[in-house]
């Protein structure tokens, strides 16, 4: 800017740039076009190149939402195509295998009268426990007696490793799956190298769109704040349809709210930082124009758009720093609470700071309350009254409850979404509210894990469980009132979740569920919607025991009580339908088993059973240190050739 303009002619500036005319109209003004103080912007020479940069970044922001657009609909292409490859490969596997039985009855046939039977009780390869007295295992190479510090499984001794294929797509993949360990000091978990790989990409267009023929001078201040303001509104519907639980991007792309809760916090992280550039950009369009001009710092900060602009600036702030894990952990009722208040305010402030940012705060309103009023309390909230057990540790809960069943067109439940009469899956989850706990539980809900089988399509009644294990606030008052209490009314909001380890352990050849803990609640259920497809697979097309998918199902566990929440005769069940599991001893009395160990063995024994190109899918719950060592002993399979996919169920990093 120049130095000699009169201060009037730089208050119209201001308000010309600050209030400037839609795109499409702004090349159409006439340079002769004046303000009401008789200056006409457009025309004069000392500011043209601010204007053309405000100009410029208009148009340039509207590629944005193209871009996303374009990045959305390449997801949805990949995500159908890979089901379409799904399950075109089920479909060739299950004729393979009616074709084979039909083979085998007819050579049957033609002996004198044989009867072949093979129980069901026969897993895949030997069950094994470190709890002697739950289970005593006995191997056909030996007779091993295990204590609580061995090994979950023996090493097989003839297993037949597949041929190594160091090839460079097996190396790439190896890398992305690996998870690099916490950082030091400040011990911040890091996601898989892939995971950062994307969220890095994703910084990276942040990046450019904010600094793309972007002026750094002094004198193109404006410019730069403008900008920063432009991509902090333009990503305002990006993050509330990243944290919205009814949206979208599930049916296109596979990817649920909580898949998607790194991108909204990293997101949410941006836009902070940006609205602190944008913030300090305007400070130091006072200091180098407005100051010179006689125009005090209160004067600037007293004016009605930027004093909107403060309060924006101030609850966004507030909403980081209230969503820091630190935070979350210590007040998570206090967050709950802040955080929803917070929103409504920051956006209500936005619409009002700035005309060129009510589009935007539109849509990023309208997610807000199509998720809230529309879907989360008319739609998929549920009453009902439910049992409430506490468990033999005096700290976990099991609560039950009867859910009536309702039923629902598949597409209709896709297209638009339903509550929890209409079932559940495997690994969904719901928000909890119990408001006889006290006052302030009326308002808050609470996920939890639906840690009971997904209800079959003809049940008119589904039992619905949860394991909540004391922590403290919601879930420790929890326990409290349960100790005094039998029964509840409670409010279930849900099932939410992704169907993606679901959809990879079926397609898989070998199954591989861990649990830490109270894990358990997203494996149980996972590990028997497995079992129940390939029971209904051998039901339709009488496949052999010999053809029925190899399952290892390995339960960390703390304390021995914890064996409790589900039963030893549901762990024999489990067992007897053909499932290798796996429970550790107390890890409190021995430490943790070496789960990379005990994985890397079963698959090696159960190479023998499947071909070198059968496909294992791998699947972890628990505590971060365990979900990172079976994420990397899946990388180190991958390097040594063998088709392995990894899934880690848990809410955010």
């Amino acid at each position: 800017m120049d130095s000699e303009a009169l201060p009037s002619e730089i208050q119209t500036l201001l308000r010309y740039t600050l209030r400037a005319p839609p795109v499409s109209s702004s090349a159409g003004t006439p340079l002769h076009l004046t303000d009401k103080d008789g200056f006409a912007p457009e025309g004069d020479k000392r500011f043209k190149k601010l204007i053309d940069g405000i100009h410029f970044s208009q148009k340039f922001i509207l590629s944005y939402q193209l871009v996303l657009i374009g990045v959305l609909l390449a997801l949805t292409a990949i995500h159908w195509g890979s089901r379409l490859r799904a399950w075109r490969r089920r479909r060739n596997t299950i004729k393979g295998k009616y074709e084979g039985d039909k083979t085998s009855i007819g050579k049957a046939a033609e002996g004198k009268g044989a009867v072949i039977t093979e129980s069901i009780s026969r897993g895949s390869s030997s069950s094994s426990s470190t709890l002697q007295e739950d289970f005593h295992p006995k191997y056909q190479d030996s007779e091993r007696t295990l204590d609580e510090g061995s090994l979950l499984l023996p090493k097989a001794s003839d297993a037949k490793k597949p041929p190594r294929k160091w090839t460079t797509s097996n190396k790439i993949r190896a890398w992305l799956v690996y998870q690099p360990p916490p950082i030091p000091l400040v011990n911040k978990t890091l996601p898989s190298n892939g995971t950062t790989i994307v969220v890095l990409a994703f910084l990276g267009l942040q990046i450019f769109y904010t600094f793309f023929k972007t002026s750094l001078l002094l004198s193109m201040i404006f410019v730069f704040a403008d900008r920063t303001s432009l991509v902090f509104v333009a990503n305002l519907p990006l993050l509330y349809l990243f944290a919205a639980k009814n949206q979208p991007i599930k049916l296109l792309t596979g990817y649920s709210y909580e898949s998607l809760n790194i991108f909204h916090r990293r997101l949410g992280e941006v836009m902070c930082l940006l609205a602190l550039l944008h913030s300090a950009g305007m400070i130091g369009v006072w200091y180098t124009v407005l100051q010179p001009a006689g125009i005090t710092l209160i004067r600037f900060l007293l004016i009605k758009m930027i004093l909107l602009g403060i309060g924006a600036f101030l609850a966004y702030e507030m909403l980081y720093f209230t969503s820091l894990g630190s935070f979350r952990q210590r007040w998570y009722e206090l967050f709950l609470g802040i955080h929803v208040v917070l929103q409504v305010a920051a956006l209500v402030l936005v619409w009002f700071h700035h005309r060129r940012s009510r589009w935007y705060v539109g849509v990023a309103l309208a997610i807000f309350l199509i998720d809230r009023l529309v879907y989360r309390i008319s739609v998929k909230t549920k009453t009902v009254r439910a049992s409430l057990d506490v468990q033999q540790d005096k700290k976990t809960v099991v609560l039950r409850a009867p859910v009536p069943a309702q039923e629902k067109h598949k597409w209709v439940k896709s297209m638009v979404g339903a509550g929890i009469t209409t079932g559940w899956k495997a690994t969904e989850h719901v928000f909890l509210t119990v408001p006889s706990l006290a006052p302030k539980h009326i308002i808050q809900a609470h996920p939890f894990t639906i840690a009971s089988k997904a209800p079959t399509a003809h049940e008119k009644e589904a039992n619905l469980e949860l394991i909540i294990r004391a922590q403290d606030g919601f879930s420790a008052d929890l326990v409290r009132y349960a100790q005094c209490h039998d029964t509840a009314s409670i409010r279930l909001d849900g099932p939410y979740g992704s169907q993606a380890a679901v959809e990879m352990l079926q397609d898989s050849d070998r199954a591989v569920i861990v649990a830490g803990g109270s894990g358990i609640a997203v494996a149980w259920p996972l590990v028997w919607s497995v079992i129940d497809r390939a029971a209904m697979q051998d039901l339709e097309h009488s496949t052999s025991p010999a053809n029925r998918k190899n399952i290892l199902f390995v339960w960390i566990i703390r304390e021995r009580s914890h064996i409790s929440w589900l039963g030893g005769e549901a762990l024999e069940e489990l067992r007897a339908r053909g499932v290798t599991l796996a429970t550790s001893a107390p890890t409190s009395e021995y430490g943790h088993p070496n789960i990379a160990k005990i994985i890397e063995e079963w698959v090696n024994g159960t190479d023998d059973q499947a071909s070198d190109r059968g496909k294992i899918g791998v699947v972890a719950s628990g505590p971060d240190g365990m979900n990172r060592a079976v994420r990397n002993i899946c990388s180190s399979l991958l390097r040594e050739g063998r088709d392995v996919s990894v899934e880690v169920e848990k809410f955010g990093w």
